[in-house]
Order: structure tokens, then sequence, then C-alpha cells
């Protein structure tokens, strides 16, 4: 006797095994480090070939001129002519970071499979997925940036390898840690146990600081649109070709963040310095001779600025208190738990410009050009204090407002209680059951 079942042609499929963890966050941060590595090295080439034809040098000087651009986004510095050059270029960090985000992101996401589920996780089993792959992240992006350095080292350039493993790791945990966290669906799981007091913090903190570096961006970019003409007559004066002139203009790019960071110290009323013994604030104006650099142009002129300059540094905390009253106002929150997250936010948001504008400056040459940038101990206060209340004035709207709210409604449901009923008509009302007739069998 045959059987009519019919054998399958192939065998059943059995699951895909997930790949490993280790060769993943590994990998992820070894991509991260080589994206914008391979472009700036790129750019080099294009750089030294476009400036004199490529008569002098060979292709691997571009190339090491754009692994020392890459390094130097990351803290390294470099020297020019004798003179130690300390200060980063924020622009090359800020692509740094994005490749560090997107591909921690597609980390986290490629991981989220392994270590326990969000069941297991939530019953209080420890969970060591995530920083596993933090660590092997940053391990290969630390491999690659150690190799750049030794291999662009030389007499005329001296990268600093601490620097650049400490920047490093300050970008791996700022931004690498949380992409691979909410990659692999970590992020919701803990912020679940978060109470919403700090959840609602948290939004305030992340609205001041951008609406904070927004303005500050409009603000420098209307500044430099206004000196416009004096920064092309700055870049004529070096005679440049086309094509170094749009190399010079990529320069000044990359120091567009920095530029943003020293006019938001500005607008909080301490100011910067531009080499030694100079003041760039609301209240006074001092300067030295500059270096021939275009986005200095957006500098005021010397002396003391009008009057209405210093009405400019009421932005910081009108900018706090709108950006907290709009997180806040719709959060179904008590009076004084919307009042912490407001002032709370705005703390954190004011303790972090202090730390960008702390990066932002640096040594910018020698003698008195070693001193560039925000004052930073000043700029923390300033910023902590009008971050931090004009957050916390935001939230007391949003408080008196809910309590205005709760108030008429507690006051119509007690008008609604002592409300008589209304009279019933005749005849509608229900009869009285009675008991059924007993029948008889």
């Amino acid at each position: 006797m045959t059987s009519l079942l019919t054998r399958p042609d192939h065998a059943r499929a059995a699951p895909a095994r997930p790949r490993p963890l280790a060769l993943i966050a590994t990998l992820g941060g070894v991509l991260a480090a080589l994206g914008p590595l391979v472009v700036l090295m790129a750019v080099g080439i294009i750089g030294w070939f476009a400036t004199d034809a490529g008569v002098h040098g060979a292709p691997r000087d571009g190339m090491r001129v754009g692994a020392l651009v890459w390094l130097a986004g990351h803290g390294s510095g470099f020297t020019v002519l004798g003179a130690r050059v300390t200060i980063v270029p924020l622009g090359v960090t800020a692509i740094a970071a994005w490749s560090m985000w997107r591909l921690g992101h597609r980390v986290g996401d490629s991981v989220s499979g392994h270590g326990p589920d969000a069941d297991r996780i939530s019953d209080g089993e420890r969970d060591f997925t995530v920083p596993t792959a933090i660590g092997l992240f940053f391990a290969g992006y630390a491999v690659v940036a150690a190799v750049v350095a030794s291999l662009a080292a030389g007499a005329t350039a001296d990268p600093s390898v601490p620097r650049v493993m400490g920047w490093t790791l300050l970008m791996t945990a700022l931004v690498a840690a949380p992409a691979i966290a909410v990659g692999s669906g970590r992020a919701a799981i803990w912020a679940a146990f978060a109470p919403a007091t700090v959840r609602a913090g948290a939004a305030v903190a992340g609205a001041v600081l951008r609406s904070f570096l927004l303005v500050s961006a409009v603000v420098f970019l209307v500044a430099f649109a206004v000196s416009f003409g004096e920064a092309a007559t700055m870049t004529s004066r070096l005679h440049p070709s086309p094509s170094e002139a749009v190399l010079y203009a990529l320069v000044n790019a990359a120091y567009l963040p920095n530029a943003v960071l020293f006019c938001g110290s500005w607008l909080l009323g301490p100011g910067f310095a531009v080499g030694g013994a100079t003041l760039v604030s609301p209240g006074a104006v001092v300067l030295g001779p500059l270096p021939v650099f275009p986005l200095l142009a957006a500098l005021p002129s010397v002396g003391t600025p009008a009057g209405w300059v210093g009405g400019l540094m009421a932005l910081p905390p009108l900018l706090a208190a709108v950006a907290a009253f709009r997180h806040l106002r719709g959060r179904p929150l008590p009076w004084d738990q919307v009042v912490l997250a407001g002032c709370g936010g705005g703390l954190v948001a004011g303790f972090g410009f202090a730390l960008l504008a702390a990066r932002s400056g640096g040594a910018a040459g020698p003698g008195r050009m070693r001193f560039v940038g925000p004052f930073v101990p000043d700029v923390l206060v300033h910023a902590v204090t009008a971050c931090g209340v004009g957050a916390l004035l935001g939230a007391g709207v949003v408080a008196l407002l809910n309590r205005r709210a709760a108030r008429a409604w507690i006051a119509g449901t007690d008008a609604d209680d002592t409300r008589a009923p209304a009279p019933e008509a005749p005849g509608m009302t229900d009869p009285a059951p009675t008991a059924p007739e007993p029948t008889e069998d």
C-alpha cells in the first residue's frame, strides 16, 4: 500500500541565526570612523590637484591633509609653522557625530534580537547587550583613530593621540550610546521605568537647547550677511584662484558651529575673546589685530555697542520660557511636577550649552591668538541662570493654567451634583412589581 502523501521538494528552512554581536558592533564602529575619513581624504586629493594641478607633492599629501582635518575634528590639534592650533573645527565633529549616530542606530537595530526580550527585562533580568555593543563600537572606532593618527604624524604636524581618544570616548558616550539604545529598542523600555517628571524635563532640556542654538545661528548669519562685503574683501587680499577660494570657503564652513556657539555666548552676556586682552560682548568690544579669516567679518565694531544691542540678552530666557510652555502644556502632570520639570530642564539645557561652548575655543595661532573662545565659567553661570529662570517662568504659566482648569472642572462638577432632579412626567413612572398569582396544576 503506497502512501498518498507527497514528499516536499526541499527541506524546511531553519530560522536564520542572528549575527555575532562582537562582529556587528566592532564593524559598525570601524565604518562610522571610515565614512567621514574617506570623504575628507577625497576632498584633500581634490584640493591638492586644484591648487597647483599636482605639480608639487603627491596625492598622498592631499590624503594626509584630509586625515589631519579628520583628526582635528576629534580634538587632536596640529602644528603649523611651529605654532600649535588646538581649536576644534566643530563642523567636522558634527559630520563625525552624524556618522556615529547613523551607524550606531543600525548597530542597535541589528543587535535588537540579542539578549532577553522586553518581558524578561521588565521582570528584572539583567541585559548587557547595549553596554557590550557600545564598548565594542568604541573599540572599533578608537582603533581606526589610533592608526590614522600614527600614519598622519610627521615633523610638520603632531596630532595628539590622547586628545583623540578622549574626544572619541566623549562622542561615543553622547552620540553612539544613545543611538545604539534607541535602535535596539532598549531606550523605550528603560524610559518606561523613568518618572513622568524626568521624561518631561528631558524634553524641555532638548527643546530649550535646540531653540537657543537655532536663534544663535540666525543672529550670526544676519551679522555675517551684513558684513559680507568685508568678508569678500578679506578673501580677495589672499588673491586665491576660484578653486582655492572654494577650498577656503570649506575651511571657514568647518568653523561655522564654533561661530554659532561664540554668538550664543555673546547673547548670554559674557561674550568671548579673539586673542589675548580682547573682549566681544553686548556691553563692550575690544579687539586687536586679527587674522585674515572671513568669518571674523561678523564681529561688531570696536567700542560701545548701541543700547538696543543689550536688549538681545533677553532672548535666551524668553526662548527658554516659550520652549518650556510648549512642551509642558499638554502633559497631564500636577502643577508641582510641571514646575520641577521646567526648572530642571532649563538648568540641564544651560549646562549643556556651557559644555558645548567649552569645546568651541582653543589656540588659533602663536602669541595673542592662543586665547580664542568664550569665557566658559561666566557662560556657565549665565546660561544656567537664563535658561533655568526662563523655563521656570514658562512652566509656572502652564501650572497656573492647569490649576485654573482643574478648579473650573471641580466647580462644574459640584454644580451638577447639587442640581435638583427634574420632575418626571405623569404616567411615566414604572409600576411597582407585583408577585405572580399562584396557579393550580
